[in-house]
């Protein structure tokens, strides 16, 4: 039988279109381009059967959309989850695009997903899903054109069964098809940490650049998979106080400060934080709204929306996630004075090292950790400066400055190619 997308409201699209549009008006881009930059450039959607453990087959719906190819090859992560849609991936794909150019890299914006729930399938199952999917995308992808990574639901071992599969069809190895490879098949030391290392950078320079005492920052996490968690791993390295952190089945709270190491230690034993000695056990409503300084949504995306932004109780909200807030919960964070660092910003350093990734296996030399966190770190603090400086040319708020410095940058490149033909 075919997995069917459940029926639910997904206004990522929605949320990403509205951005764009709000950034076009600023800009003043003239309406062939903005045309252009609106639309995802080409989808690609699939249906395709496995076989299950016993023996039966489903058949599974998968999809790959390439947003824009301008200013290099399209870059994004693969998703497995049972809410993947079309107009979700359309939005990731776009945010991707505005990404790669706010971090000045050379990629356009791409994006995949399997409407597939990846706890409900052993790990051979999920071979043969990655397998099967990774040969019905190879219409898209290439080291040149389309270079896949991680995204929720996906790891390294995803990454590492596509590029055999990819591999296996061309007769010889292909390490460059995909970023986030485990390190001994061509993948990059340090790329496992970078997003939630980026994060931190890119917080760190905020309070430097507004003045505030980062050695006192209380921060608080939503979501602890690979990208929170390392958020608060080096949020604690760094000194500051993580007073909560939660995943999908609930939080942690201790306005004292949470040791981060000894937390993932008892949830890697006990798989929840359930029965860890100290906080308090708090729901994903209640971390939303705690008392700290930096909210850091790192989970889904509509997370602070209508409903939930005016229960912040921060000065800086963080974007881990991709599209973590809507365009109404901005609104109400903006009220009230509420800094919103934006998604296309601060969670560009996973990008920023499957680039690196790239680099190295197209090279066949490859770097030392310290290295590539050196690069990484001098990335987003430039690229912070770059969205800080836009935001206070057009004296709007941050968001609107990384959208208006991606998205120009992207439209600039348009308008020197040209038109073909």
């Amino acid at each position: 039988m075919m997995t069917q997308n459940p029926q639910v409201v997904d206004s990522a699209l929605a949320t990403a279109l509205s951005q764009f549009d709000h950034a076009v008006h600023l800009l003043g881009i003239n309406g062939g381009t903005a045309a252009m930059l609106r639309a995802c450039k080409r989808e690609l959607t699939v249906n395709f059967p496995v076989r299950m453990d016993d023996g039966s087959v489903k058949v599974f719906t998968g999809y790959r959309i390439h947003h824009s190819t301008v200013r290099g090859p399209c870059k994004g992560g693969i998703r497995y989850s049972p809410h993947v849609s079309l107009d979700e991936v359309r939005a990731l794909a776009m945010w991707m695009t505005w990404k790669c150019a706010v971090v000045n890299i050379p990629y356009g914006g791409a994006k995949g997903g399997v409407i597939v729930d990846p706890k409900k399938h052993s790990l051979r199952e999920l071979e043969g899903i990655t397998r099967r999917y990774a040969t019905e995308i190879a219409l898209f992808i290439n080291p040149s054109g389309d270079i896949p990574a991680p995204d929720m639901g996906t790891n390294a071992q995803t990454m590492a069964w596509i590029m055999d599969t990819y591999s296996m069809h061309h007769g010889y190895s292909v390490p460059a098809i995909v970023t986030g490879k485990p390190v001994n098949i061509g993948g990059s030391a340090g790329r496992l940490e970078a997003t939630g290392r980026g994060v931190m950078f890119t917080v760190r320079e905020a309070f430097k650049t507004l003045k505030w005492d980062f050695a006192k920052a209380r921060i608080a996490v939503q979501g602890f998979g690979n990208v929170g968690s390392i958020t608060a791993q080096t949020a604690y390295e760094m000194g500051c106080t993580v007073v909560g952190v939660s995943d999908i089945e609930g939080g942690l709270y201790d306005p004292n400060g949470i040791n981060v190491p000894e937390l993932q230690a008892h949830r890697k034993q006990n798989g929840s934080f359930h029965g860890y000695s100290k906080g308090k056990l708090i729901s994903n409503e209640d971390l939303l709204a705690c008392e700290c300084d930096v909210l850091i949504p790192a989970a889904m995306e509509n997370q602070l929306t209508r409903s939930t932004a005016g229960n912040v109780n921060a000065r800086m909200v963080a974007e881990g996630a991709n599209g973590p807030t809507t365009p109404e919960g901005d609104e109400i964070l903006n009220a009230k004075g509420v800094i919103v660092v934006p998604d296309i910003l601060c969670n560009a350093g996973g990008v920023v090292a499957s680039y690196f990734e790239w680099v190295q296996d197209l090279q066949q030399l490859f770097w030392e950790e310290d290295d590539i966190t050196t690069r990484l770190e001098r990335i987003m603090i430039r690229s912070f400066h770059d969205v800080y400086d836009k935001s206070q040319q057009l004296k709007t708020d941050l968001r609107t400055g990384a959208q208006c410095l991606g998205i120009g940058r992207v439209a600039e490149a348009h308008i020197t190619r040209g038109l073909y033909p």
